[in-house]
């Protein structure tokens, strides 16, 4: 894996949600929250208002609205980004709210009257998307349906879909693109890409929309915030101006628009949908809030699939385990139960290569497992680990060195402790997987420094950078854990009551 992990180490701790500018397609407002006098607005205002900025701040809300308007201001009570129709300087307007705790920010975006459609047509499309996408049964074929209905909607040369790892890297799973643009499919992006930071935005915006990378940004005024007396926190913002190393990032990928759409699983980010336009391209509030629809759609689904596929583990693991405790009985011996060549047993439960139980002295083994002086060598090492009542690794030889010889076979361990005073143990062995990653561009250059300086750049190249990785199992699941407690404690009552 990569050696410089940039994630946490610099780029997580960049403060994005202080840029303290925006985008210039839309204008900002912050306003008192119970006067809705304006304390701070984006300096373009003046382009919607005709005043300068500075002229603006003290003024009520209502000097530029309607009456009615004010009263969908003064009803907000949700914190929560609140989609609305404004009339502002005589102009209608959609409007994003975001109430805060002293203040109301009001994002704002000029309606074309032109592009509106009825409501009707709108939900013909979008339920069209929608039952797509439900009537998918696996994650490959959900992303492939994602993207297309995305890039159906939004225009977009590319779109992709990928993945994160336990490690934040993430993995394109699904991609549709044009000719232009370079071909990720299968490709691995580092986590520096999307650092800790950057996640945790998507966790408060369902997209990160960029029309162009060569925009202008646009300050606020006045700089400080007189409510919070700091930057304004634009977390939650879809107009948030964008890192300088970003932009720069996009124009190592020869795109010029961008959009980046969440996936949600279990509350966490577990994924990205990740759209690119070689020119600048501006997505209407129509599409973006198609889009957020989708997000959440996209995100219950991915949900759903994998909820099942769970649900389908536990029950053949259950199954599994059930037999297990009845060959157990049956023989009335754990060895012989358990280590049998009947169609179940403990290679079968843990879909483990070979397993082997240490029990009073007594030494059983089924299928492939190392030899039996590197078995004693590894209780040894287990008695005086720290580790709980079951120990699990799917990089047993980076952690055990006299591991690396057997990594063939025991590059994956789950040792399930019996009595660990009298070196009692059950251990289960997976083997080594190799596999190659196959990097947009070289992990380890992710991020490159000025000479001398705190400056730094994205990597320039997306070109393949291939690693080999060795010594790793397939990881244990959190399931196949669970059962090894379980079985443990079977054990134990077992051997009580037959030593009773």
């Amino acid at each position: 894996m990569a050696k410089n992990n940039y994630d946490s180490d610099f780029c997580g701790s960049l403060p994005l949600n202080h840029i303290n500018v925006i985008q210039p397609y839309g204008y900002l407002l912050v306003l008192e929250k119970n006067s809705l006098n304006i304390i701070q607005a984006s300096e373009n205002i003046a382009d919607l208002t005709g005043e300068p900025v500075q002229s603006l701040i003290g003024k009520s809300v209502a000097a530029l609205s309607s009456d009615s308007d004010s009263s969908k201001l003064n009803a907000l009570a949700i914190k929560a980004r609140l989609p609305l129709t404004l009339t502002l300087a005589g102009k209608t307007m959609h409007a994003l709210a975001h109430l805060k705790d002293t203040y109301l920010l009001l994002e704002l975006e000029l309606m074309d009257a032109a592009a509106e459609r009825t409501f009707t047509t709108v939900f013909e499309e979008v339920k069209h998307a929608i039952t797509a996408i439900e009537q998918t049964s696996t994650v490959d074929e959900l992303s492939r349906t994602a993207i297309l209905e995305l890039r159906r909607f939004t225009g977009f040369d590319g779109i992709m879909m990928y993945r994160f790892d336990k490690e934040w890297n993430g993995t394109v799973i699904a991609q549709e693109k044009n000719e232009g643009l370079d071909d990720y499919m299968g490709h691995t992006f580092p986590a520096s890409d999307v650092p800790r930071q950057a996640r945790e935005l998507y966790l408060k915006n369902p997209y990160r929309l960029i029309p162009d990378r060569n925009y202008n940004p646009i300050r606020l005024y006045p700089v400080i915030n007189p409510g919070s007396h700091t930057f304004t926190d634009l977390s939650d913002c879809n107009l948030r101006g964008v890192a300088a190393v970003h932009l720069e990032y996009l124009k190592n990928m020869n795109v010029q628009a961008s959009m980046s759409i969440r996936v949600i699983h279990g509350g966490q980010l577990w994924g990205l949908i990740a759209c690119h336009h070689i020119t600048p391209l501006h997505l209407n509030f129509e599409v973006c809030s198609i889009c957020e629809l989708l997000s959440s759609v996209i995100s219950n689904k991915v949900s759903a699939i994998l909820q099942q596929e769970i649900f389908e583990r536990e029950t053949e693991l259950q199954k599994q385990q059930t037999a297990l405790v009845a060959q157990v009985y049956a023989e009335e011996d754990l060895l012989n139960g358990m280590l049998n060549e009947q169609a179940v047993n403990l290679t079968s439960l843990f879909q483990a290569a070979g397993a082997v139980a240490v029990l009073s002295g007594r030494f059983t083994a089924i299928g492939q497992v190392p030899p039996v002086d590197f078995i004693e060598n590894m209780i040894l090492w287990l008695q005086n680990k720290s580790a709980g009542q079951v120990f699990h690794t799917e990089q047993l030889p980076e952690i055990f060195d006299e591991a690396i010889p057997y990594a063939d076979v025991a590059s994956g361990a789950l040792a399930i402790t019996i009595d660990k005073e009298k070196g009692d143990f059950i251990i289960c062995f997976r083997p080594e997987v190799v596999r190659t990653i196959n990097w947009g561009g070289n992990p380890n250059q992710a991020i490159n420094f000025e000479p001398g300086s705190k400056n730094y750049h994205p990597r320039n190249s997306f070109k393949i950078w291939q690693e080999t990785v060795r010594h790793t199992a397939l990881p244990w699941s959190g399931i196949e854990l669970d059962t090894a407690e379980t079985l443990r404690s079977f054990i134990y009552e077992f051997r009580t009551r037959s030593n009773g």
